[in-house]
């Protein structure tokens, strides 16, 4: 069965919600069209004069060529307000490692993990990680992330990998969740990270956290009770320590053995030697931290002494160089750490006393309480001063991967902070690796240009860029022009194109910096090199629509938000919704926006997105419950995926605990590549469920999105065997199906579908289920039972079923039927590149490139197009067109498919060095590829003979 059966509804190419620049701009220019609403138009108005007079008592200045009677006057319009202009439109700098040859930099990381020792694994797991972060997959940075876990060594990078691994799935927003469970996953475990060395293998093993153990049973087996039966009696001692009025009877040899000093005092040239009675008043210990002591120097042993004894003979042994004891009392005093209390109670004795463990515990509780600790001034303390990175230094617990974490969630929380500020200094303080500061020095010039502190930024630009981290001279150009130098910043990025093979983002940058044609040329030519690109659609939109032409503005936007949807972009197309007096349409974009970021501020921040519903909403014809899940039905069935986020808001918006809808809101997020907020939306769904066996199902599709299939099934079949329901069953047969089935598996598969079509549903997900029940109908070749389950499905508006049914035809060699069952989908859908992808299966090859040429230019990350096209030149013996068609889409997707190919490509040309680059940056996307792995072992050796 092919891996990708069930990926209509819940698509696997899951790509990270790009987090966009927010239209800040106020156009005061644009007179408004007339007819817009007066009323919508007053409580704006005086929204945002409010929210103006409360910004200028909180200081909060308007940034660079905004007056602030532009923003306080708010004159007449909506669209005077609410327009943003062209000239204080900004790409985003990208906080991120950024390679000029990304290629190069994947083949050269996965170079050295397959050649280096195996104790620097984890080392270049975490190098790899911060390549993959400006990635949209999020799956590639989270295997890096497991995979340096796996081979961390020390237990200081244990702790912090695991911490962020479970930072990473945002456990801390499930209800109910303990911040110190690891729910048996031993790549988490806190116990399992505050253990040394190096065990690869071990990360796979469930940790033994449930395991029932006896900690006071000796290696003999036996019990001990309590202190007072292993204490020294007079007979047995030859030795007394005097604490006050207290004597300590010891044995000389046994408290001998605990270190050299004591060694030297007891058996050396002190007078100690030869006294039987020793005065030991005068060191600061208490009798009963002796009698501990004494004890421990025949039981080894502390399990019965309370945390203060511990303690006290923590400082003991450190005064006395008593190793043994010290990592015993480290080890013990380490296990009682459980939560927040105790880490900021033990955490002082822990550095003042060097205990690696103790600290390394206390680590692990902040962190895995984080991003909740990282408001915490009493946690923070440890961490955001020079002072407090050399204390933990001082203890082994200072390192680039611990703020590294901590910065990153510094940043996504408060750009601008003082702590993110304070993060950032430590995080390039602690850099080694070249690579280490590249990204250290860049992200610290992020941060000031978000500051406005420019010409800091200039000088962490500067000196990333002088280490070798040529995207930061984007960074120098923008500080340069924000403070003044706008020629310079132009020279900047025209001697950047003239150096390198240019790349989409350097003449983005530079269009910033001209004017004019030149402009529009460069932004064009951003857009050829990188489509993905968001701010030269943005601009070319707003200047279309400062020209009244709004229509040729929401046709520009919309090329984008077709195949990459951000918060800024929905926002510009309400804005010209709004200019239209569409209303309905901007408050479809608006309610989106929301879906993906619930705070997201709009009107340069001034007013939350959920004020501006409320004013939209009396302009538009309201909905009664019943009405939103027929129109819910209708824009599922047009695959209108924006149109069906709208929808799904309203309607939360009247039952917010609906975890049903919560669900639907994740499957709608996921088709449109937004997996962080699809992820948010599936543990909101969770918290609210009503049952147990509901919550079973959502934690089990939490776990199946986050690379935890077998996990994912346990819980499904936890909540079959409570209650039987449609998503369980659903959900354990999508798992099963995500693998390449034998006979056998698919029949159990498809009895899971027919069970799951038994249970009470609607019609979006019963029709879901037919077309999944088709599609491994078609892989048993059972090709009649396929066509009906897509004509079921189609019968209750379930449209993507065509592409099925086509298949199904093709199958049966009705290729005219195939053709026509795609032109119906791509009649129905408005998303429909994936549509016009598979009609050109069914067609002659001019039509397939027509087919293929709209697919790319209605969703050009899509790769299948690139692969055809490059196909056809090689066929054509045209190689070096070929070779530049992949490249072509390498240059903003590097996808495993397209460096195969262009491998391949390269292979069949003789250029084995070429080969093995593009296998080596496959290979760095998926090491277990075995078509780039065998091609690769092919042409080291073609390499070797020469």
């Amino acid at each position: 069965m092919q891996h990708n059966i069930f990926t209509t509804m819940r698509s696997l190419k899951i790509m990270e919600g790009c987090k966009g620049t927010q239209v800040y701009a106020l156009n005061p220019t644009n007179p408004p069209p007339p007819g817009v609403g007066d009323k919508l138009l007053h409580h704006l108005q005086d929204h945002l004069r409010a929210n103006s007079i409360r910004s200028k008592s909180n200081r909060n200045y308007p940034p660079p060529n905004m007056t602030v009677p532009n923003v306080v006057v708010v004159s007449e319009s909506l669209l005077r307000c609410g327009l943003p202009g062209t000239d204080l439109l900004e790409p985003q700098i990208e906080p991120c490692l950024k390679s000029v040859d990304f290629v190069g930099a994947m083949a050269d990381v996965h170079r050295r993990i397959e050649s280096c020792d195996q104790f620097e694994k984890s080392r270049l797991y975490l190098e790899q990680c911060a390549m993959f972060r400006g990635l949209a997959d999020l799956k590639l940075f989270r295997r890096s992330l497991r995979s340096a876990r796996q081979h961390a060594v020390d237990v200081h990078n244990k702790v912090v990998i695991a911490a962020w691994l479970r930072f990473e799935r945002r456990e801390d927003e499930l209800i109910g969740y303990s911040a110190m469970d690891c729910y048996g996953r031993n790549v988490e475990c806190p116990k399992a990270s505050l253990v040394s060395g190096y065990d690869p293998e071990s990360v796979y093993d469930p940790c033994d956290c449930y395991r029932g153990r006896r900690e006071d049973v000796e290696n003999d087996g036996v019990l001990i009770e309590s202190e007072e039966e292993c204490s020294t009696s007079e007979e047995d001692g030859d030795l007394s320590f005097c604490i006050g009025d207290d004597e300590i009877r010891c044995i000389r040899y046994k408290m001998a053995l605990l270190s050299r000093p004591f060694g030297a005092m007891l058996y050396g040239e002190f007078k100690e030697s030869r006294r039987e009675k020793i005065n030991f008043s005068q060191n600061g210990i208490s009798a009963d931290a002796m009698r501990a002591a004494e004890i421990f120097s025949r039981t080894k042993r502390l399990s019965w002494f309370n945390v203060h004894i511990v303690l006290e003979l923590l400082s003991l042994a450190n005064r006395f160089c008593c190793e043994e004891m010290k990592h015993a009392c480290d080890v013990h005093l380490a296990s009682l750490v459980s939560d927040m209390e105790d880490a900021m109670l033990l955490i002082e004795y822990g550095l003042e006393e060097t205990a690696y463990l103790l600290v390394a515990a206390c680590l692990q509780v902040f962190l895995r309480e984080l991003p909740s600790s990282i408001h915490n001034p009493n946690v923070m303390r440890f961490f955001c001063s020079s002072d407090a990175c050399k204390k933990l230094a001082t203890v082994g617990h200072a390192s680039f991967v611990l703020y590294y974490f901590l910065s990153q969630i510094a940043m996504e929380e408060d750009m601008k902070s003082n702590i993110t500020v304070m993060l950032l200094e430590r995080l390039q303080e602690c850099a080694v690796e070249v690579w280490e500061k590249q990204l250290a020095f860049h992200q610290l010039g992020v941060v000031m240009i978000e500051r406005k502190e420019y010409k800091d930024a200039q000088c962490w630009f500067e000196a990333a860029a002088e280490v070798g981290h040529i995207y930061s001279l984007v960074g120098v150009a923008r500080a340069k022009y924000k403070r003044g130098h706008k020629y310079s910043a132009y020279k900047q990025m025209n001697s950047l194109i003239s150096d390198y093979t240019p790349v989409g983002w350097m003449y983005q940058e530079r269009a910033m910096y001209c004017v004019g044609k030149e402009k529009m040329t460069d932004l064009k030519n951003s857009t050829e090199l990188d489509p993905t690109l968001s701010y030269p659609y943005k601009y070319r939109a707003v200047a279309l629509a400062e020209e009244k032409k709004i229509g040729a503005a929401i046709s520009e936007i919309n090329k984008i938000i077709g195949f990459k949807v951000t918060p800024d972009c929905l926002e510009l197309r309400a804005w010209f919704s709004i200019a239209q007096e569409d209303y309905d349409g901007a408050l479809r974009d608006v309610r989106a926006l929301l879906t993906l970021e619930p705070n997201y501020m709009m009107f340069h921040g001034k007013m939350h997105g959920d004020h501006l519903v409320e004013l939209l909403r009396p302009h538009v014809l309201q909905w009664s419950q019943a009405d939103c899940w027929m129109h819910l039905y209708d824009r599922w069935s047009s695959v209108d995926d924006i149109g069906s986020l709208s929808v799904v808001h309203h309607m939360l918006a009247n039952d917010p605990g609906k975890s049903l809808l919560r669900f639907r809101q994740s499957l709608l997020l996921l088709r449109l590549n937004c997996q962080k907020a699809a992820m948010r939306s599936l543990r909101l769904a969770r918290n609210h469920s009503s049952t147990e066996h509901e919550r079973l199902v959502y934690e089990g599709w939490i776990l199946y999105d986050t690379g935890h299939r077998e996990e994912a099934l346990a819980k499904a079949e936890e909540s079959i065997s409570i209650q039987r329901s449609f998503e369980a069953f659903f959900l354990k047969a999508y798992a099963l199906a995500d693998s390449s089935l034998d006979p056998k598996s698919s029949v159990y598969v498809i009895q899971l579908l027919e069970e799951a079509l038994r249970c009470p549903s609607d019609g979006l997900r019963k029709g879901q289920a037919l077309n999944n029940l088709g599609s491994v109908y078609v892989d048993c070749d059972k090709l009649d039972l396929a066509a009906d389950c897509y004509m079921s499905a189609l019968n209750i508006k379930h449209t993507r079923a065509h592409q099925g049914l086509a298949r199904v035809y093709h199958l049966k060699n009705q290729r005219k039927a195939a053709y026509d069952e795609m032109t119906k989908l791509i009649e129905k859908a408005q998303n429909n590149a994936s549509a016009y992808e598979k009609r050109s299966e069914y067609c002659d090859r001019d039509m397939a490139k027509s087919d293929l040429s709209m697919a790319t230019q209605l969703d050009p990350l899509r790769t299948y197009p690139y692969r055809y096209r490059a196909a056809v030149l090689m066929d054509d013996h045209k190689e070096a067109d070929a070779i530049s068609e992949l490249t072509r889409a390498i240059t903003f997707k590097p996808d495993l498919q397209l460096l195969h190919l262009r491998a391949a490509f390269h292979e069949s040309m003789g250029d084995y060095v070429s080969t093995i680059q593009d296998c080596e940056a496959a290979l760095c996307l998926d090491p277990n590829h075995s078509e780039s792995l065998e091609l690769y072992n092919k042409a080291k050796e073609r390499v070797n003979e020469h």
